[in-house]
């Protein structure tokens, strides 16, 4: 967060460092106060524990300054973050910009292109946007939450925005450089609260349009091999329940969209790298990566644990 890399970001930065450094003199004045007080007033001898102290009944310059400064400072602290708080609220978005529908689940993030009509789960992909001019594009997020309180916050593109049931909350990001920026719920949510990571991928606009069309493409079905066996399997058992697989009958939703699955970086939200062995153990069983989360030990023979796995690494 004191790297910020969005024009979001950097407003809150700067808000901040204003809020650090009026709190870091109160602090300095008052410690060196409190030295002096200590110092000054220290026990210089035995005969000192018969004096007694000299009694003060009241001060009214002192009593003015401790009620009329704190109040100032105060006033200076609201005006410094409601400003912030203002701008970042009622920023306008340009017709170009992207828009997505972000939905927080115990315990990993559905994410919405309702545009493209695009669904993946715990990245966001979006354009690089240039600090002024024309090539400005940033990014609106529509905020919803499935089941309990969950909060947004990728620290270097955006503040914190909570999720919360039954209401649409939003924000907005507009990154400055290409990278791979990592965010996580900050709202404790449940047992793997910790696991519910987020990414946000910022690319330029071009690759940005390249991963919009080949995330339109649904995956075509394996015919022969242990894919197409996997496949079988897959649409046999319980899977399609909760997960959607473009083109298929498979149209659960209580659990991540596996279209495109093999696009994305990680599995069970950010708990693990996504690679063959990982998805192999997630399918084999998710506890074992992810304690508590939704998704049971469906108690798969070798085989099909094989076989399906197989099938969902065709899934890109």
């Amino acid at each position: 967060m004191f790297q910020p890399l969005s024009r979001q970001a950097e407003m809150i930065h700067s808000a901040s460092l204003v809020v650090l450094a009026i709190t870091a003199g109160i602090f300095i004045v008052v410690s060196l106060l409190l030295v002096y007080v200590v110092w000054k007033f220290r026990r210089k001898g035995p005969e000192d524990d018969l004096k007694e102290p000299p009694q003060i009944y009241g001060s009214t310059h002192i009593e003015l300054a401790w009620t009329v400064v704190p109040i100032i400072i105060v006033l200076v602290l609201i005006l410094v973050t409601s400003r912030t708080i203002g701008e970042i609220q009622n920023r306008k978005m340009p017709p170009n910009a992207v828009e997505i529908r972000l939905i927080g689940h115990q315990w990993w993030w559905e994410v919405r292109y309702e545009k493209e009509g695009i669904v993946t789960a715990n990245e966001l992909h979006v354009p690089v946007s240039q600090r002024t001019g024309e090539g400005m594009r940033p990014t609106q997020i529509f905020l919803e939450s499935a089941d309990v309180i969950h909060s947004f916050w990728v620290p270097q593109l955006a503040g914190k925005t909570d999720l919360v049931p039954n209401k649409k909350n939003q924000t907005w990001i507009e990154p400055f450089a290409k990278g791979t920026f990592f965010g996580n719920c900050a709202e404790y949510c449940g047992t793997q609260h910790a696991n519910m990571l987020l990414r946000v991928v910022v690319e330029d606009p071009e690759d940005y349009e390249k991963w919009v069309q080949t995330m339109k493409q649904p995956p075509a079905a394996p015919q022969t091999g242990l894919a197409a066996q996997g496949h079988k399997a897959f649409f046999e058992n319980s899977c399609i329940n909760c997960h959607t697989v473009d083109g298929t009958i498979a149209g659960g939703v209580y659990g991540p969209d596996l279209s495109k699955l093999m696009t994305r970086q990680t599995i069970g939200a950010g708990v693990a790298p996504l690679t063959p062995e990982t998805l192999r153990a997630w399918v084999r069983d998710p506890q074992t990566l992810k304690t508590g989360c939704f998704m049971p030990d469906m108690k798969l023979l070798d085989s099909e644990v094989d076989a399906i796995t197989a099938y969902l690494l065709t899934l890109k």
